[in-house]
C-alpha cells in the first residue's frame, strides 16, 4: 500500500512538541474546572447532577491527554521546488500542496499561551479557501523564517493572483 502522504523531498518537518504540552494543559484546566463544578454541585445541590458533570470533566481531561501528542505528530510540512506541502489530521488526514506563485500572503499568529510555550501558527492564504493551509505549533523562529522564505518565493514565482 503506497502512502499518499509522502513528502516531495522525502522528509517532513515536524511541529514543536510544546504544542501537545500546551493542549494537554488546556485540557487539564478545562477538565479540572468541570470536575470542581461537578463536585460542588454534588455536595451542595444534587448528587445526580454533580456526578455526571464531574465524570465529563475527567473524560475530557483524559481524552485530551491521549489525543494531544497524536495530533501533534500528525502535523508536518515540506518545502518542495514548486510548492509548499502541509499535512495534518489523525482520523481524517489532509494533504495540501500550495504552489509558491499562488500564495497571496503568509500569516503568523500566536496567542498568549502559544507565545508562552514558544510556538505560533503559520497560515498560507490563497485565492481559494480549499488550498489555504495552516500549520499549528511551529517554533517562533522557524515561523518567522517560513514567513520570510514563503513570501520571497511567492513574489519570485510571478504567478500571483
Amino acid at each position: 500500500m503506497s502512502d499518499l502522504f509522502t513528502s516531495p523531498t522525502g522528509d517532513w518537518t515536524a511541529v514543536s512538541p510544546r504544542l501537545a504540552t500546551a493542549r494537554r494543559l488546556i485540557g487539564a484546566v478545562c477538565g479540572g474546572v468541570l470536575l470542581l463544578i461537578g463536585i460542588i454541585l454534588a455536595i451542595v445541590l444534587w448528587w445526580w447532577l454533580g456526578l455526571p458533570v464531574a465524570l465529563i470533566g475527567l473524560v475530557i481531561a483524559g481524552w485530551v491527554w491521549w489525543w494531544a501528542p497524536r495530533n501533534r505528530r500528525s502535523w508536518g510540512y515540506a518545502e518542495g521546488e514548486e510548492d509548499f506541502v502541509v499535512r495534518g489530521g489523525i482520523m481524517f488526514r489532509r494533504l495540501v500542496a500550495v504552489p509558491y506563485g499562488r500564495m497571496q500572503f503568509v500569516d503568523v499568529e500566536a496567542g498568549p499561551i502559544a507565545r508562552q510555550f514558544g510556538f505560533a501558527t503559520v497560515t498560507l492564504h490563497t485565492a481559494s479557501t480549499k488550498t489555504a493551509a495552516g500549520i499549528p505549533g511551529v517554533p517562533i523562529d522557524e515561523a518567522n523564517r517560513l514567513r520570510n522564505r514563503l513570501t520571497e518565493l511567492g513574489d519570485s514565482g510571478g504567478a500571483g493572483v
